[in-house]
């Protein structure tokens, strides 16, 4: 079929819609909903048999959907309705929640049912949530509508209160008044869920010192306490520990309220600073308020089950090491990157055969850290630091000579990330991880030792393909093309238990030592042909001129496109790459074609 997808924007699950369709050999393009007028011109351009909105806060056109069968998907259960589906499930403590498939209608999230998958709910932040169970749940009913519309014979079940399967109603939209947060009343538990439902949009506004912040980020803390609810009792590689009436909890990035933004360009012709306006470490927004805060250290190779705040940590066993690095957004900053070669190295040390890089739970790695150089007072200066930090951890990963290396690609990785995953000896990743390897739609050229990294996978002509055509892989084709060694479950815990199984089988083969000597020698034969410093020194010339140039390679301007990013500033139109009916010839397309109607 030819399937619109249309999207406020390009987010996880509609990359893992558009790839889950095209895998299935449907014909598919894409629009933003900026306007009424886009998705009509879509419409009208694409004609297409089929309209799916995986992600949408706007309302499709009526006369678009009465002449065209809309599927939205909608992150709840049978009945929920509202722009704070997943906000109230958290908050309300719902053990079971889903997503479901219903026809666009003239009543938003009334439309008639074409599928409804539940999963149980797990302790975790609205992104976390969204970004694993609802994607999941959400491309099942997806793709089983997508089945039902191609039968012709399915009919959708109409929206019926009296029904006792349809739990759920029609809810408000949630306000600060909702989240607020009562330091002198809510437990650990409550403060926990209340910055969940909030996380990672819109956060939850708290006073701080007089001030207000959104608060994003929590975390448990199992040992630290205070003794006055809400008091910053301690700080910790950029988060702040708050105390409450049981126990405390880590917040690890704040946002401050109501600041005003500044036109870049204006910005850029004036030199002023970028406002502070966007997610930063907590620490980082305070400034010096709190500089006699104490520190709560902890071990590189953290090992301890108590919960706490904590970015890196380690497990071991079998004689394999796995080391888990899992920040905020998988965004990797200048001192993150610093942290996570210095834990790689003591790891490397450890009486193991094979080091497991874990990453993150919700994104392996998404590479340099966007929003911190945006706040740094020189932000080509601090994109230097931060893409030689990361160089350093990738340059340690390749020639690990000790050990073999394994990346398992749980989260989704881009740019960076998803290069540095392929600097580890073997690469697994989950069914549905998504993959970004390319740096263009930021301006950039890339580094990370992605020109000896890519070609040495997947070919010279590929890894060009992969570099200029900006668009994600699903790890379908990542297997097919050589990128990932192996595609493991797309559930958690069957995931976890396939790694640990198959890195343990890895280090006890008989041959161990022998696939050792060969990763050497071909290490050895490498670098003879072309020194890893040429690749690294080519790369950064590039991105030199990256940085403190205006364009790379006549296109974006990498500074523009961070500061948009950062300050999420919506395109102006969709881009070409995924408009693809844009891009047809019609003239070679014969008779009109009548899409199908409802």
């Amino acid at each position: 079929m030819r399937i619109l997808l249309v999207a406020t924007a390009y987010n996880g699950l509609s990359q893992r819609a558009h790839i889950e369709l095209v895998d299935r050999g449907h014909e598919v393009s894409i629009t933003l909903a900026l306007s009424e007028a886009e998705i009509r011109n879509a419409v009208s351009l694409f004609e297409p048999d089929l309209i799916i909105c995986p992600f949408l806060k706007e309302k499709i056109p009526t006369d678009i959907f009465q002449k065209i069968l809309c599927i939205i998907l909608h992150p709840g259960i049978k009945g929920d309705r509202g722009a704070s589906s997943l906000d109230w499930a958290i908050l309300n403590d719902e053990v079971e929640w889903g997503a479901t498939a219903l026809q666009a209608d003239e009543e938003m999230d009334a439309g008639d049912i074409w599928d409804s998958v539940n999963f149980p709910m797990r302790a975790a932040s609205k992104a976390s949530l969204y970004r694993r169970e609802v994607t999941r749940a959400a491309i099942q009913a997806m793709l089983k509508t997508v089945e039902r519309v191609e039968s012709g014979s399915f009919r959708p079940e109409p929206l019926n209160y009296n029904d006792p399967t349809v739990r759920g109603t029609l809810r408000p939209s949630m306000k600060q008044s909702d989240r607020a947060i009562r330091w002198k009343q809510d437990n650990v538990a409550t403060i926990l869920k209340k910055i969940h439902a909030g996380d990672s949009a819109p956060g939850v506004v708290d006073l701080i010192d007089g001030e207000e912040y959104h608060l994003f980020g929590a975390h448990e803390e199992g040992v630290l306490r205070g003794a006055i609810p809400g008091d910053i009792i301690a700080k910790r590689h950029g988060a702040i520990c708050r105390a409450a009436i049981d126990g405390a909890v880590w917040i690890s990035h704040l946002k401050k309220k109501n600041v005003a933004q500044e036109p870049f360009l204006k910005r850029l012709i004036s030199g002023n600073r970028a406002p502070l306006d966007f997610k930063l470490p907590a620490t980082m927004v305070l400034g010096d308020k709190f500089s006699s805060t104490p520190e709560a250290p902890i071990d590189l190779l953290h090992r301890d089950g108590a919960p706490t705040f904590r970015e890196i940590w380690y497990e071991e066993g079998g004689g394999v090491g796995y080391l888990h690095f899992d920040f905020h957004n998988g965004a990797m900053s200048t001192e993150q990157c610093r942290r996570l070669r210095e834990a790689y190295v003591l790891a490397l040390k450890r009486p193991t055969r094979v080091i497991v890089l874990m990453g993150g739970t919700d994104f392996w790695s998404n590479g340099i850290h966007l929003n911190m150089i945006e706040a740094a007072d020189s932000p080509a200066d601090e994109s230097w630091r931060n893409i030689n930090a990361i160089d350093d951890v990738v340059l340690e990963i390749i020639t690990t000579s000790t050990h073999l290396t394994i990346s398992a690609v749980w989260g989704g990785a881009g740019a960076g990330g998803a290069i540095m995953t392929l600097a580890a000896d073997e690469i697994w990743a989950r069914e549905g991880a998504i993959m970004n390897p390319h740096y263009k739609t930021m301006g950039l050229y890339g580094s990370e030792y992605w020109t000896y990294l890519l070609p040495r996978r997947v070919g010279p002509a590929r890894a060009l393909e992969l570099t200029e055509q900006p668009l994600p892989i699903g790890m379908k084709k990542a297997r097919s093309i050589n990128m990932i060694d192996a595609i493991l479950p797309d559930a958690h815990e069957a995931f976890t238990a396939q790694v640990r199984e198959k890195a343990e089988a890895l280090a006890a083969r008989p041959d161990f030592n022998i696939l050792l000597d060969g990763k050497r020698e071909r290490r050895a034969r490498d670098e003879a042909i072309k020194p890893l410093a040429a690749y690294r020194a080519a790369e950064l010339a590039r991105m030199r001129a990256n940085f403190y140039g205006k364009f790379y390679g006549g296109g974006i301007s990498y500074h523009q496109a961070r500061h948009d990013f950062v300050h999420k500033i919506r395109p102006k139109q969709t881009a070409a790459h995924l408009a693809r009916h844009t891009q047809l010839d019609f003239a070679r397309l014969g008779e009109l074609r009548q899409p199908l109607t409802y």
